[in-house]
C-alpha cells in the first residue's frame, strides 16, 4: 500500500543505526528481503527499462526510487495503462479509461504526468470512444521520458546499486563482476542495514 511505501521510503532515506519498526512492518521487511533476486536478473535491469519494470522486484525498487524523487506518477500511470490493456469486459473500458484520464491526464489531474499538448489532446479525443489502445501514445511518451531521465539516475542510486552489490559483497579488487561504471561505497548499503 501507499502507506507502507511511505514508511519504507522514510526508512531508506534515513541512515540511522536503529530500526524502530512495528513488528508487522519488520515482518514485511523480512519477507521482502527473503524474496531473493539473482544477481544475473538484477544486472539485466541495467540493460533496459523494459527488463526492470517487467520484473516485480525491479518495478518495486524503481517505484521507491521515483517516490524519493517525487515523480512516482510516471510509473503509476504506466502501470495503470498496462492494467487497463488487460480489461476483458467492453463495459468496463469507459469507466476505467475515465479514471486513468482524470487521475493522470486531465488539467485538474491529481497525479498529472508530463505530456506535450499534442499527445494530451489526442488522448482527450480518444476518451470519446475508449479502446484498449487509447492510452498507447501517452504511455509510450511517459516510458521514453522515464527511460531518458529517471531510469539513468536509478541505475546510479542506492536503490539499484544495493541490489546489484548485496551485503557481504567485497568492495575490493576481487569484486570484478560488478560494472566499473557502478561504484558503491560499502557503507551505503542502506537497504540492508536492518535486515
Amino acid at each position: 500500500s501507499a502507506k507502507d511505501m511511505k514508511h519504507r521510503l522514510g526508512f531508506l532515506l534515513q541512515k540511522s543505526d536503529s530500526c524502530d519498526y512495528s513488528s508487522s512492518q519488520g515482518k514485511k521487511e523480512k519477507a521482502s528481503s527473503s524474496q531473493r533476486v539473482s544477481q544475473e536478473e538484477v544486472r539485466k535491469w541495467a540493460d533496459s527499462l523494459e527488463n526492470l519494470i517487467h520484473h516485480d522486484r525491479g518495478l518495486a525498487a524503481f517505484r521507491a526510487f521515483l517516490k524519493s524523487e517525487y515523480s512516482e506518477e510516471n510509473i503509476e500511470f504506466w502501470v495503470s495503462c498496462e492494467d487497463y490493456k488487460k480489461t476483458k469486459s467492453p463495459a468496463k473500458l469507459s469507466p476505467k479509461a475515465r479514471k486513468i484520464y482524470d487521475e493522470f491526464i486531465s488539467v485538474q489531474a491529481t497525479k498529472e504526468v508530463n505530456l506535450d499538448s499534442c499527445t494530451r489532446e489526442k488522448t482527450s479525443h480518444n476518451m470519446l470512444e475508449p479502446t484498449l489502445s487509447c492510452f498507447d501514445e501517452a504511455q509510450r511518451k511517459i516510458f521514453i521520458l522515464m527511460e531518458k531521465d529517471s531510469y539513468r539516475r536509478f541505475l546510479k542510486s542506492p536503490y539499484y546499486l544495493d541490489l546489484v552489490s548485496p551485503p557481504g559483497a567485497s568492495c575490493g579488487p576481487d569484486n570484478s563482476k560488478r560494472s566499473q561504471t557502478h561504484t558503491l561505497d560499502c557503507n551505503s548499503n542502506i537497504i540492508s542495514q536492518c535486515a
